[in-house]
């Protein structure tokens, strides 16, 4: 009796754990085509991926994707790949490159200004209109949150850009950073007195930042346990000051602004206000999802790390809001697949 319940047992098992590796194959096998790249550039060779639709017809359209903040390779980790899967449905490839110093690129992406992401941008768009494969007029960008400071600075200097995706971009580096803090704060319920305690912590260290100090001066206050390391220090130093508000006057072509109701990294109402304010009249569109996060992640998965591991394994086009997949490639379509 106790062999044949292990007999059982083993096979029921070994039928879950086919099943599952099933499952991951199934839901990992994109409809896209990903091919391994490298571009060389002055600051040394960037690798990345193109993506293409399976069954392109002629020359395709093409989205360049522009990282938010942290050390990102070409796919995000895979968080990438749903929706690269999006544009190739719509009939657009995707252009992504891993950040200088992971996946293969050369040099450290945190000694990067947001003056030099642009510039490497550029360089990826200098070499797509190269592909053959490519339609040079229909070459856009994807940017998510940081890239918020990167892409109105690409497109002043590409005015051929033929359009922009921004997912929820910041406006003000320094505002940001108040912003997130409180909310951040607020959802795991601390007092207001503490709250504003760690926002006069982070005030004393933007002007340290203001004054051009050393990072000796910062370590000095730095609390123990949110300290920054020196190429962070440094990564901050260059860019604190960055602010898109007078940028994005210089969009010629369409915009389109996405924005989620539980961000809780970036003022989502203050965005949509200076875009709507600032973006010459006609080319801005927005998709408001409201019960979507900074990452565009549903309300479950953004809520539980676990839950949203699981979904990243079994179910990675699961993992973001039920509407932001569509409005991609709803958008593209009609600009022309």
């Amino acid at each position: 009796m106790t062999r044949k319940w292990i007999r059982r047992t083993a096979a029921l098992l070994t039928g879950t754990l086919a099943a599952a590796v099933l499952l991951i194959v199934w839901q990992h096998d994109f409809e896209m085509v990903e091919k391994p790249i490298a571009i060389r550039t002055e600051q040394g060779m960037l690798r990345g991926t193109l993506i293409m639709p399976k069954t392109p017809a002629g020359k395709v359209g093409l989205v360049v994707f522009v990282h938010g903040d942290g050390p990102a390779d070409a796919s995000y980790d895979g968080f990438y790949r749903p929706l690269w899967e999006a544009f190739a449905q719509a009939g657009y490839a995707s252009l992504s490159l891993s950040k200088p110093g992971i996946g293969g690129s050369e040099g450290n992406w945190l000694k990067q200004s947001m003056d030099d992401r642009a510039e490497e941008t550029l360089q990826a768009i200098r070499w797509a209109r190269r592909q053959t494969i490519i339609d040079p007029r229909r070459i856009g960008l994807w940017g998510a949150s940081q890239a918020g400071w990167v892409i109105p600075s690409v497109v002043e200097r590409d005015p051929d850009i033929a359009f922009s995706i921004l997912v929820a971009p910041a406006i003000n580096w320094l505002s940001q950073g108040a912003y997130h803090t409180r909310r951040l704060m607020e959802r795991e319920g601390h007092a207001e007195a503490d709250i504003r305690k760690q926002l006069a912590y982070e005030k004393s260290i933007n002007q340290l930042l203001e004054r051009g100090s050393s990072y000796e001066d910062y370590v000095r206050i730095a609390k123990k346990g949110q300290r920054m390391s020196r190429d962070r220090w440094q990564f901050v130093a260059n860019n604190f000051r960055a602010d898109a508000t007078a940028s994005l006057s210089s969009f010629r072509t369409p915009i389109h602004l996405v924005l989620g109701g539980r961000d809780l990294n970036v003022d989502a109402a203050e965005t949509e206000r200076v875009y709507r304010q600032r973006v010459p009249p006609g080319l801005l569109t927005v998709t408001k999802l409201p019960d979507a996060d900074h990452a565009m992640l549903t309300r479950a998965n953004a809520a539980s790390e676990l839950r949203a591991a699981f979904y990243a394994v079994f179910f990675p086009r699961y993992l973001f809001d039920s509407g932001y997949l569509k409005d991609l490639e709803s958008f593209v379509r009609r600009l022309g697949g």
